[in-house]
């Protein structure tokens, strides 16, 4: 790790900034290659400083601020120089290109958040919620990465391990000192202090059981028989004209895909083809994809025409739907209604937009648990949750072995500190380490 590494940090192209990051030992004497300021003395630099200076490389000169930010206080823990440039694709590239002329070489994607994880600066879950910010598209999702940046999960997994180790500890004594009283009273603690685990490692678990819909939104499909208003109901719940809306049964042939924010959390509405038996060859594949959408969707909401009595494709489709997680829509409340009521429907008008805050409600309270608070702690990705299953898992086994051995029991409890470790980097798995640094950018 003492090799200079340098690379471009802003996106690739025309703008105000482009900054290029350099972090190793040798940074500072690379720079003084390239680099002068009036206000410069490079044997007295002051950390932290912006120097406004120029960079020479050719035959030509870039005006440009220089920052040098000194180990261990940087990102990375190293020595840290950053030039911000003006933004343009050849003048930075001709910037980076004269750095690594002079000793540095070009760092590989995440290389710099692999250092600062290396030197102690973060923790996988604070890199995987660098990620996490860069890539949010939702407030929940952005809430629960800054959470996790600032070392909130870190210092929840780092009081259990510590917790696993006094009892390893614990068991530690008893090898020693064998009295079959003195066993029983450790084993007592032990199992009393798994418990308080397992009920930490529960709660986050439960909280990871919306995390699918806080990355990637809640998938919906709009489905029913045609013209029953599927497509009005989609333009009412984003607020815009996107789907075709026509009296002419059979309008909407293919799948239409829109998101809207709802509570911070992305709802992704899928129109589909009214269901129908067709002749019509593209609108039977339509058709056919609208089936599929109700098996592949989080939530299906099954649309009827309050005007109209039930049709025995209406009554197909109903019976179809119960075995999924939907939601039964009476549309049309704007006419009068001759539809008999339907178990648990929600009344909606896309026309005058009644209940439409009620179904946008209802679909939240479907897949996001009551007690959420995304101002605190979230577990922000599929890895945490399987290292957490995991735990979980290793807790049950702990509690139903209470009868084995001490030194099965250390086993076990070992298991538990790197299945959390895995979380925060703290184990003995090294794979998980280059995983999580290969999703970084060039440059972070």
């Amino acid at each position: 790790m003492n090799d200079t590494i340098v690379a471009i940090s802003t996106p690739v192209g025309r703008g105000a900034i482009s900054i290029i990051r350099m972090s190793g030992q040798n940074c500072l004497n690379i720079a003084q290659n390239f680099f002068s300021s009036t206000k410069l003395d490079y044997k007295k630099i002051i950390p932290n400083m912006l120097y406004l200076g120029n960079f020479k490389f050719d035959d030509s000169r870039e005006r440009c601020f220089m920052v040098f930010f000194k180990s261990p206080l940087s990102y990375t823990g190293e020595d840290i120089v950053e030039f911000q440039v003006h933004g343009g694709i050849l003048l930075s590239q001709k910037i980076l290109e004269t750095l690594i002329s002079s000793g540095a070489r070009l760092a590989s994607p995440g290389e710099f958040s692999e250092r600062a994880f290396e030197n102690g600066k973060i923790s996988l879950d604070e890199a995987e919620a660098i990620i996490g910010e860069i890539n949010a598209e939702s407030e929940s999702e952005l809430k629960a990465n800054l959470n996790l940046a600032q070392g909130k999960l870190k210092e929840k997994v780092e009081i259990l391990q510590g917790n696993l180790a006094l009892q390893l500890a614990q068991i530690e004594a008893t090898l020693d000192y064998p009295e079959e009283d003195f066993e029983k009273t450790v084993k007592d603690e032990i199992f009393l202090s798994i418990k308080e685990i397992k009920k930490e490692i529960e709660l986050f678990v439960k909280q990871s059981d919306s995390l699918k819909y806080i990355n990637n939104g809640v998938n919906i499909a709009i489905v029913g028989l045609p013209n029953v208003g599927k497509s009005s109901l989609l333009n009412a719940l984003i607020g815009q004209e996107k789907a075709i809306v026509t009296e002419i049964a059979g309008t909407t042939r293919d799948i239409v895909n829109e998101s809207i924010f709802y509570n911070g959390i992305k709802f992704n509405f899928i129109d589909t083809a009214g269901i129908r038996e067709s002749s019509d060859k593209v609108e039977k594949i339509g058709i056919e994809k609208s089936q599929k959408s109700i098996e592949t969707a989080d939530i299906v909401l099954c649309v009827f025409d309050g005007s109209k009595n039930l049709e025995e494709q209406d009554e197909k489709l109903l019976n179809k739907v119960k075995n999924y997680k939907h939601l039964i829509i009476v549309n049309k409340t704007d006419k009068k209604r001759i539809l008999k009521p339907l178990k648990n429907e929600i009344e909606v008008s896309a026309v005058t937009e009644k209940g439409l805050e009620e179904l946008k409600d209802s679909i939240y309270n479907m897949v996001i648990d009551k007690n959420i608070n995304f101002g605190k702690i979230m577990v922000s990705n599929e890895r945490q949750a399987s290292a957490l299953r995991e735990s979980l898992k290793i807790c049950n086994e702990i509690s139903d072995n209470q009868n084995e051995s001490m030194d099965v029991i250390a086993m076990l409890i070992k298991n538990l500190w790197n299945s959390l470790g895995k979380i925060t980097g703290q184990c003995e798995n090294e794979s998980i380490i280059d995983l999580i640094f290969s999703k970084f950018c060039l440059g972070k």
